[in-house]
């Protein structure tokens, strides 16, 4: 029984159990915010548009039996709108996220301020201190690295050089004659 609760708790404490569960805690909670813009703002603006009280309500008849399409139509509604929020939102989410990462990138590093603090730049000026972080990784880049030779052009080097040794062999071989 001891073995099942440790291996019950080390289940438990994993990294990855523990982001699956709080993904669905905020989950349901975020369905709860974007069901309630939907059914209390979006669908009364919506109904409005039709002239009736909800969209649910709306049926054709056929020999007497009522095809009730407007449940169909609640549901695809709900369904584009919710979808049309989230898009929204993880749009806003990623575009934050991405702006932080460039702006972090484009701070200097510890050692990038020391020796920026030397050269005499102000660090609280913010303007400043990213021009002159920029300048200095690009003096600090380094040299660019020529490409390395291809097969064939390390094989022709290597056939001129045997060619040289063949005619200095050949010519110190007429010499010594």
């Amino acid at each position: 029984m001891k073995k099942f609760f440790k291996d019950f708790k080390a289940f438990i404490s994993r990294g990855n159990v523990l982001d699956m569960a709080i993904g669905i805690i905020i989950g349901s909670a975020f369905s709860a915010i974007v069901t309630a813009l939907v059914n209390s703002i979006l669908m009364p603006l919506i109904c409005s548009i039709f002239g009736a009280e909800t969209v649910e309500g709306l049926a054709f008849y056929i020999n007497g039996t009522a095809i009730q399409y407007g449940v169909f139509l609640q549901a695809v509604i709900d369904f584009l709108l919710i979808a049309l929020i989230l898009f929204l939102i993880m749009k806003a989410v990623m575009a934050a996220k991405g702006f932080t990462s460039k702006t972090f990138k484009a701070l200097p590093t510890r050692a990038e301020r020391k020796q920026l603090k030397e050269q005499g730049v102000n660090l609280k000026n913010r303007k400043e201190l990213l021009a002159a972080t920029k300048e200095l990784r690009e003096r600090n880049k380094p040299a660019p690295v020529p490409p390395k030779p291809t097969s064939e052009e390390l094989l022709s080097q290597i056939l001129a050089e045997l060619k040289k040794q063949n005619a200095s062999e050949e010519k110190s071989d007429d010499d010594a004659k």
